[in-house]
């Protein structure tokens, strides 16, 4: 198949050659853990995955959750909710928070044995007692299932925290192994709707485990350095529909040489 890369994007892209520092955010290292090709198509040559519909209901929560656990930040008092789930702590004020909080900005650090500036914007941090850090991280969601971590989908969710707590253990903050996720449930079992949702909160600790993250983010590096594209995945739904792309134009060619060859 040939390679059209009229179309592809000019900024933000990796140079081999470049001597500047080039930023990776969380979401991208996720992106090559699920598919190094699409990455590579992304990262290097430009050529993005199709986008998709912005979550705003997702961020409408997340930013009244943030100012709802700010008022307590500012009283340095605990959130009701953490005393319900009797975790010892306080919304963590720092004087970085807003802009770790920022997307396109976020926590940063500057990875040397790569020259790649590893970003994610976290959603909350709150200090224990002993002065250990939480990571905080809220998810939106509408189920009437019990939730719970195990589903196949939610282990990028758990990667998530890791790759947060090894970016806030780089700023030299005693990060616990203990995250947590603060789920916004909205209920769908109410009469009627009446011009708004209600949502259960709850929250679910998790024991994270950043060791992979330092060999997740040298194994892309390596990929990104590479002048040859990785094959397509399996397990990616976008190298599928572009391998049928590819499979339904060799046959419509080969049928078309075949009625050719018939006709002359």
């Amino acid at each position: 198949m040939k390679n059209n890369t009229s179309f592809a994007r000019k900024k933000n892209l990796f140079d081999p050659q470049a001597k500047t520092p080039f930023k990776l955010s969380r979401s991208k290292l996720e992106n090559f853990m699920k598919c190094p090709r699409c990455f590579y198509l992304d990262r290097r040559l430009g050529v993005s995955q199709p986008s998709i519909p912005a979550f705003t209901l997702n961020s409408a929560v997340d930013e009244l959750l943030k100012k709802e656990f700010d008022i307590y930040r500012g009283q340095k008092k605990a959130h009701p909710l953490m005393v319900q789930y009797g975790i010892d702590a306080v919304p963590f004020a720092h004087p970085m928070l807003s802009q770790w909080q920022e997307n396109f900005k976020g926590v940063q650090h500057h990875h040397l044995d790569t020259n790649l500036i590893v970003t994610g914007a976290v959603d909350d941090l709150w200090q224990a007692s002993s002065g250990e850090i939480f990571v905080v991280d809220y998810k939106s969601t509408s189920t009437r299932d019990p939730i719970d971590l195990d589903s196949e989908y939610k282990q990028a969710y758990k990667r998530q925290i890791e790759i947060y707590q090894w970016l806030l253990r780089k700023q030299n903050l005693r990060v616990a192994s203990t995250g947590y996720f603060l789920f916004a449930n909205a209920n769908k079992d109410k009469r009627a709707f009446d011009g708004k949702l209600v949502f259960d909160l709850q929250i679910i600790a998790y024991a994270g485990d950043d060791s992979w993250v330092e060999d997740v983010i040298c194994k892309a590096y390596q990929c990104l350095k590479s002048e040859t594209i990785p094959d397509y995945s399996s397990d990616c739904e976008y190298c599928q529909y572009y391998q049928g792309i590819e499979s339904a134009q060799e046959n419509r060619l080969m049928t078309f040489e075949q009625q050719k060859e018939f006709l002359f």
